[in-house]
């Protein structure tokens, strides 16, 4: 299938689209409101909004079916009540629902809970009516909070964490959400203006039914972060902004063990170690970080993948400092959820190339400082971090700067640069970029980016251009990406030099009549997914992989299960060596089959499972993974994951081996506050194995203690003397807000 077909092909899907979808609406002219109310004294939050000012509250419009009925009315009515004092604004929400408290679904306790498990509702909030930034709170049903930031519905800062409180209850009729967010948190402008309007919006999921209800109606295939769809938060007063600085230092003790390391280079140690971070809002567009002595422990663990394929693997950031305002300095490609975009990722910036090695393990940062600017016109940003010498790694200096421009309804230009400085040498990396909102449904996001290394003289070009389509009923994208060999971005990521990569695709949402089952099936989504890869020095073909779904479907209650298969060529320049078996340089052609099936992931027992099977490269391989999750209720969560492939005549070698990933994880919670996480992996190909056991406690707002216990068995040519370190560690923290 030649490229022009592919051209023709997707040409064509993008007309059929925008001739059919006329469900995808444009946003009302005349907005939907709800009003605040101002009063004088101070609510006690506990979930019961039994105070006499809740009854001086004006009450909500009614909500409009998102999912599973675009514009229907919900089955379960969402009231809201605002109230505001010269400290909070509070929101009172009562999710009414029929069957009550048998309604309910929850799994876990986890901060910044996954969306799909739970019921709840959530709170966006666009201060200066921009129509692009918005600042969301969602709570669930036990008061867990998740919070986050969003910029056009594109960058999102999901592990943002905001300064606010909730308490919720449950009873016969539903569950309520009380909410107290201190003027600080929010961003708003600095006005003579007697009341304010800001942009807002409220959805609600009930889980059991799977059923989204929204207070400002916006397509099922966005969401409520689409802030151009928000209704007004009206008649708000709010204390002009001040200042806003929160410290928050910490104490941290440890002891720290290492067996069969060299010991001038891995001493065995106890050490008690001072640092902290400052947090000044200088305005509600300017807000700067500082920190010192800075450390990480109480960041998850990573977990290790077995990786099959020739693209590098990504490990997410998981380190706070790094992943506030991530959205402004995070911009690149990267593959979508859903399979959309290809398989290349390319970030000129990448936060896990400070302060951690390459294996993960930390790397000590002396001082750093953050400062972010955001408005309606401009963002810019700028980070400067001074990482410690240790063992064979040299003191560095980071630098990190960004700059974007807004235009026109949704549309921006910016530029970024890195700067790695150490004494043998500066890598330097420029992009410009751009993104373009070309009416609700088009777009078009591009970047090109320049390396240079002082130390050996190269330089490098990346970038790409992709244009997206998004519906009700498709989802279309062309990626051109590029990659030269000597592309080096030491503060940055791609998952693969020396190429070219073509990859276009569409999926397609049916919802029609002729859909069978549909008090069980929500959706057929099938989807077309080419992926085509060019050698950039040489111009030729190295891969083409062709991966068809014929067959998917959506289920109403969350779940999916669907069918693809993948033919595939592969022409290595050189040798491949996934999990230690090398395959020879040549021409391959094989085909894989892949299997995708998960269960209602909102139940107290659940699974997801993806299984691969059929020939690869010159042999055979099976793939299987799956997790298997036990929530009796949401205080007590067992999760258990296993990834196998068994290798059949692979190679050069014609080798067969099976290799064995296990993971067992779980998380004991008194309340959303006070919780006990355990995890345990251990990988049969390196025969390493790891825990990480954390107790956290929040005993105020964004104030902590934790106690945490790491164990690492690495193995080495000889098992008697594998590597193994222990580290128990016990952190105090404490968060002011002046």
């Amino acid at each position: 299938m030649s490229q022009r077909f592919l051209v023709l092909l997707l040409l064509l899907f993008s007309l059929t689209a925008q001739a059919q979808d006329a469900s995808l609406f444009k946003p009302d002219s005349v907005r939907t409101a709800i009003e605040a109310t101002r009063i004088n004294g101070t609510l006690r939050v506990d979930g019961r909004l039994n105070e006499a000012d809740w009854q001086l509250a004006k009450p909500s419009p009614r909500f409009t079916q998102i999912e599973p009925f675009q514009g229907a009315k919900p089955n379960n009515r969402t009231d809201v009540r605002v109230l505001y004092n010269r400290q909070y604004l509070y929101f009172g929400i009562v999710a009414h629902d029929s069957l009550g408290r048998r309604a309910i679904r929850a799994t876990d306790f986890r901060r910044d809970f996954d969306t799909e498990s739970h019921d709840q509702v959530g709170l966006s909030f666009d201060g200066f009516n921009d129509r692009r930034n918005a600042m969301a709170l969602l709570t669930n049903p036990y008061g867990v909070q998740r919070d986050l930031l969003a910029f056009d519905d594109l960058y999102y800062d999901v592990d943002w964490d905001g300064l606010w409180r909730v308490r919720t209850a449950r009873t016969d009729s539903g569950w309520v959400a009380e909410i107290a967010i201190p003027w600080q948190t929010l961003r708003y402008p600095g006005t003579t203006d007697t009341l304010q309007n800001w942009g807002f919006n409220l959805y609600r999921n009930r889980r059991l039914t799977n059923e989204i209800t929204a207070l400002s109606p916006y397509p099922r295939s966005f969401s409520s972060l689409r802030m151009e769809y928000a209704g007004l938060l009206k008649k708000l007063q709010p204390p002009p902004p001040r200042p806003n600085i929160r410290i928050q230092p910490y104490l941290l003790a440890s002891y720290d063990r290492y067996q069969n390391f060299d010991p001038g280079i891995r001493p065995e140690a106890a050490r008690v170690k001072v640092g902290g971070e400052l947090k000044w809002a200088i305005s509600p567009n300017a807000v700067l970080d500082l920190t010192t002595n800075t450390d990480f422990a109480q960041a998850d663990a990573d977990r290790e993948v077995n990786n099959v394929t020739r693209f590098s693997v990504f490990f997410p950031e998981r380190r706070q400092f790094f992943l506030e305002n991530a959205s402004l300095f995070g911009v690149g490609a990267r593959p979508g959820d859903d399979g959309s975009g290809g398989s290349m990722r390319i970030q000129p910036f990448f936060s896990r190339r400070i302060g951690l090695d390459d294996s993960g393990n930390p790397i000590p940062i002396d001082t750093g400082g953050r400062f972010v600017y955001r408005s309606l016109r401009r963002n810019y940003g700028a980070m400067l971090i001074r990482q410690r010498g240790v063992d064979d790694t040299p003191a560095t200096n980071f630098f990190v700067g960004r700059y974007s421009q807004n235009f026109g309804r949704q549309n921006r230009f910016g530029a970024l640069m890195t700067v790695r400085n150490r004494p043998d040498g500066t890598n330097i990396v420029s992009a410009v970029d751009g993104f373009f909102r070309l009416g609700e449904a088009h777009s078009v996001n591009t970047m090109a980016i320049h390396s240079a290394t002082t130390s050996t003289g190269q330089q490098g070009f990346a970038g790409f251009a992709q244009y997206q389509y998004t519906s009700n009923q498709f989802k279309i994208w062309w990626t051109e990406s590029v990659v030269t060999a000597t592309f080096n971005p030491e503060v940055g990521f791609v998952s693969r030099n020396d190429v070219v990569g073509t990859t276009p695709g569409v999926n397609w949402y049916y919802r029609g009549n002729k859909l069978p089952f549909r008090r069980w099936i929500r959706a057929f989504e099938p989807g077309f997914l080419p992926e085509i890869y060019h050698q950039a020095s040489t111009g030729q073909l190295i891969e083409r992989q062709f991966t068809l779904f014929p067959f998917w479907l959506n289920l109403q209650n969350g779940g999916f299960i669907g069918y693809g298969f993948s033919p595939t060529l592969q022409r290595l320049t050189d040798a491949f060596e996934p999990l230690g078996i090398t395959i020879p340089a040549g021409e391959y052609r094989y085909t894989r089959h892949l299997l995708f099936l998960q269960t209602d992931p909102s139940k107290k027992i659940n699974a997801f499972a993806q299984g691969e099977w059929g020939t690869y490269f010159d042999g055979s391989l099976q793939s299987f993974t799956g997790q298997l999750q036990f929530a009796p209720i949401p205080h007590l969560s067992f999760m258990s994951r296993i990834n196998v492939n068994r290798f059949r005549e692979v190679g050069d070698a014609n080798v067969s081996a099976t290799v064995n990933l296990y993971a067992l994880e779980g998380r004991l919670a008194l309340n959303p506050r006070l919780q006990l996480i355990g995890f345990y992996q251990k990988n049969s190909e390196s025969s390493s194995s790891n825990y990480n056991i954390r107790l956290s406690w929040e005993y105020q707002p964004l104030s902590f203690l934790y106690l945490v216990l790491n164990h690492r068995n690495t193995a080495t040519t000889l098992p008697s003397l594998n590597r193994i370190e222990d580290h128990a560690i016990a952190k105090l923290s404490y968060l002011r807000q002046l």
